[in-house]
């Protein structure tokens, strides 16, 4: 554990069975400098253990600098739950999952993410107050991805700013990778906005109901690194960015709110040098963990919402600028201001 290449320095890693309800699941605190740490939870089927320790650790870690560079007080953690989101949900597991954030006394606070539902934090809530990105309750805020996918489209923006040199998406040919529940909605303002979109999932209804709603042009998921674009945006799993997909782009820039886009950090370089400008993972999808801490703190507030995800496109905006005044990767530029705002400057 302390050695594998993701660790990282975590303050807590924590693995949770229960035979009964068939859970299996990790809770990851990477830090809490800044506050509980918060980030949602994942149920997905891994091949594999150590490829469940590995995204529970690298999407606690991105929590972390996601919660930094969005100014909020809470630290940084993740879950994941091992399983086929179609086939194994239960109200027994998500109670076993919900005592299971219940044991480390807050030190987490869980919400959704991929394969998790409102309807699943709601079984979990049984078990737990700890638990966000609820639509019940004083607070409620419910499912976060609209917000998210707000943020996504305004980093949008920021980054064709830079990249074509106007945020005028008119015209603009954009891929998009995933068009769930976050790449659903970022398909939509993109639309409104005029550009021209191509995109894939492996789910073929929501590609089809995007493709009617939005005019969209629809590409075999492998196809979708080969397309001739101005920018790519990645909305599905995390690892796309990497030796096999890196000289396929021909794109001019990659803005997506897909984490853990970089399968190494040195993927970042890479990109500078083939002239892609890419907007930091954790930096541009900040919006929906902005929302699930207006709900923590007790009182929602959506003006408060619209004006950090705003703010933060601004420090996006900053880190962009900085990474190509001093010729560095867009990621190291990100990741040295995220550590300095958690206390950690090796």
């Amino acid at each position: 554990m302390f050695d594998h290449s993701s660790f990282d320095a975590h303050e807590g890693v924590h693995m949770f069975h229960d035979a009964d309800s068939g859970l299996k699941a990790i809770i990851a605190v990477h830090s809490s400098a800044l506050g509980p740490a918060a980030g949602g939870c994942r149920m997905w089927n891994y091949d594999t253990g150590e490829a469940m320790l590995r995204d529970a650790l690298r999407l606690s870690h991105g929590m972390s600098y996601k919660n930094a560079m969005a100014d909020l007080p809470l630290g940084g953690g993740k879950a994941v739950i091992w399983g086929d989101a179609k086939a194994d949900k239960s109200p027994e597991l998500f109670r076993a999952f919900g005592r299971a954030v219940e044991s480390l006394k807050g030190q987490y606070i869980t919400a959704e993410d991929v394969g998790i539902s409102v309807s699943d934090m709601q079984i979990v809530r049984e078990e737990t107050a700890h638990v966000a990105g609820l639509d019940e309750g004083d607070a409620a805020s419910g499912d976060p991805s609209p917000i998210t996918a707000m943020g996504i489209y305004l980093g949008i923006l920021e980054t064709a700013k830079r990249a074509l040199g106007t945020d005028d998406l008119t015209g603009r040919t954009i891929a998009v990778q995933g068009v769930g529940s976050v790449g659903g909605h970022v398909c939509e303002h993109l639309a409104k906005a005029g550009a021209n979109l191509i995109i894939t999932d492996i789910d073929q209804a929501a590609l089809s109901d995007i493709s009617t709603r939005t005019g969209a042009r629809i590409v075999a998921p492998d196809e979708i690194y080969d397309v001739d674009a101005d920018i790519f945006s990645p909305n599905a799993l995390g690892a796309i960015i990497n030796e096999k997909t890196l000289n396929r782009f021909r794109v001019k820039a990659i803005a997506g709110g897909a984490n853990n886009q970089l399968i190494v950090p040195e993927m970042g370089e890479l990109l500078r040098r083939r002239g892609i400008l890419y907007a930091p993972d954790y930096v541009i999808n900040g919006g929906g963990i902005i929302n699930v801490c207006a709900e923590i703190s007790g009182t929602y507030l959506r003006d408060w919402v619209d004006a950090k995800v705003k703010a933060l496109m601004v420090t996006l905006g900053e880190v962009l600028d900085l990474a190509m005044e001093s010729c560095e990767p867009t990621n190291l530029v990100a990741d040295r201001i995220a550590r300095q705002r958690i206390g950690r400057t090796d």
